[in-house]
């Protein structure tokens, strides 16, 4: 008989019904978590950390990786006429005029006299009244006023003398050259979105695009955030998925409602429960927008913004004809009309989506046997790992698992691991999501079959050995 879980397949109901997910995990939990199995660590740690920054360890990077890669498959392979691009960083100074960023990328802070903590002002009432104050819309001044007037008194030191409400710019300067002056001063990117209004008519003219296209890119930005925090939720350096459509006017808003949609079932077909997201629709618009939505999803600290699409009409293109001297106008190859086209934006926030399915994944099971076992229950796609090799012997069976090992690993990211009982092994391999996990013995040397147990079910099949590769690979599709 080949090896087998401490559970027999006839107790595999049983187990289905008994098992409870304990799913209250704090953030700060999750952070620990984290880093004690290698999935993010903090920025600098060994120098005491620098605030708000976070390292993907050899689990993290993996997942990240996984979760772009299903976007890229799901936004721009399966979509027609959708190109990616990579633009860069740093960008001429002009784009951020355009944009609007110079002028008005910032956020209102105040800092408590005493213990000189800073908060975003707007961020601040909303906590200190649980919400049922929202300073949306409220000018510095008013802001600055309902502060004072109802002795909000700082969650930090207790006191309650703050500054007045100022300014403060959320983009990173940096100098181009050897002088820091202000002809030098260029800006790291608070956004994505321009590397693709920007670089339109490139993709337009060499990939001969029609009405309507997409342009998409996975990259970092960069946000001189006053309050950032709740983990990898809100950081000063994260990584966005932009996806821009331009299109006809008139149809932009088809677009935008199509984009919605699509997004939310993008979170659900990756694992993200259909219960646990919402729409969010924008209340006040920004004045060059016609519709604005978010795609919630309901962290431990109540609901968080995942993805946001948006109806942004022909204002980004029409800003920068208006700066670039450039004409931004697409022709009509039937009619010959000419126009400059809208944009429907639809943007995905990597680490917040990496987090929410750290969230879902967790569970904390209690099997039949009163033992328990923790088990991140990723989407196989986006699994670090798609399956662990185990020797049940090192002695007698290394050879044969790490020839196995190799032959997988030119199809799939594969774990080893043969160190401990094979128990231990097993639950390894599922507090790291491994979807399968492959057991070498003497059956393997002798036959040729090796045993595949299921992350999820627990379960067991034999399998001949050229017969895996196929096995895994059409299990781990997305």
């Amino acid at each position: 008989m080949l090896i087998g879980e401490l559970i027999s397949r006839v107790e595999t109901q049983q187990r289905k019904e008994w098992v409870t997910n304990m799913k209250n995990m704090t953030i700060e939990a999750m952070a620990t978590f984290c880093r004690q199995y290698g999935y993010i660590y903090q920025g600098s740690e060994i120098y005491g950390g620098l605030a708000n920054t976070w390292d993907y360890g050899p689990l993290g990077a993996r997942l990240k990786s996984n979760f772009k890669d299903a976007w890229r498959k799901r936004f721009i392979q399966e979509r027609p006429n959708s190109f990616e691009i990579d633009a860069s960083i740093l960008m001429h100074p002009r784009v951020w005029e355009a944009s609007g960023h110079v002028s008005s990328f910032h956020d209102p802070k105040i800092d408590c006299k005493h213990c000189k903590t800073r908060f975003r002002a707007d961020n601040f009432i909303s906590e200190a009244t649980d919400g049922k104050v929202s300073a949306e819309g409220m000018s510095y001044k008013e802001m600055q006023d309902f502060i004072r007037d109802n002795h909000i008194k700082c969650p930090v030191c207790g006191k309650t003398d703050f500054t007045d409400v100022r300014q403060f710019s959320q983009m990173f300067e940096t100098y181009r050259g050897t002088l820091n002056d202000n002809k030098s001063v260029i800006y790291l990117r608070p956004e994505n979105a321009q590397g693709e209004y920007v670089n339109y008519l490139n993709v337009l003219r060499s990939t001969r695009a029609k009405l309507p296209f997409s342009i998409g890119q996975v990259g970092k930005a960069f946000r001189n955030e006053i309050t950032p925090g709740n983990f990898t939720f809100r950081t000063i350096e994260f990584e966005q998925m932009e996806f821009q459509t331009f299109c006809k006017p008139g149809t932009d808003l088809q677009w935008y409602e199509y984009f919605k949609k699509y997004a939310k079932k993008f979170y659900m077909d990756i694992g993200l429960p259909k219960e646990k997201l919402r729409f969010h629709d924008h209340e006040k618009l920004v004045f060059y927008a016609k519709a604005a939505c978010d795609v919630e999803y309901e962290f431990p600290f109540g609901f968080g913004e995942l993805n946001g699409t948006h109806d942004r009409t022909d204002y980004d293109l029409l800003k920068h004809q208006e700066y670039s001297g450039q004409k931004m106008e697409y022709i009509d190859p039937v009619t010959n009309e000419r126009f400059v086209p809208y944009i429907v934006e639809s943007t995905v926030g990597v680490d917040r989506g990496v987090l929410a399915l750290l969230f879902e994944a967790y569970h904390k099971e209690e099997l039949p046997d009163s033992t328990t076992r923790e088990v991140m229950k990723f989407h196989p796609f986006i699994a670090p790992y798609k399956v662990t090799v185990l020797p049940l012997i090192k002695k007698r069976h290394s050879v044969k698992a790490t020839e196995i090992y190799q032959k997988l690993a030119t199809a799939f990211m594969v774990d080893y691991d043969e160190s401990g009982s094979i128990g231990k092994r097993y639950r390894r391999s599922d507090i790291k999501g491994t979807p399968f996990a492959i057991t070498v013995d003497d059956e393997t040397i002798c036959n040729g079959t090796v045993t595949i147990r299921d992350r999820d079910s627990m379960e067991q099949i034999t399998l001949k050995v050229e017969e895996v590769t196929e096995y895994i690979s059409q299990r781990i599709k997305f």
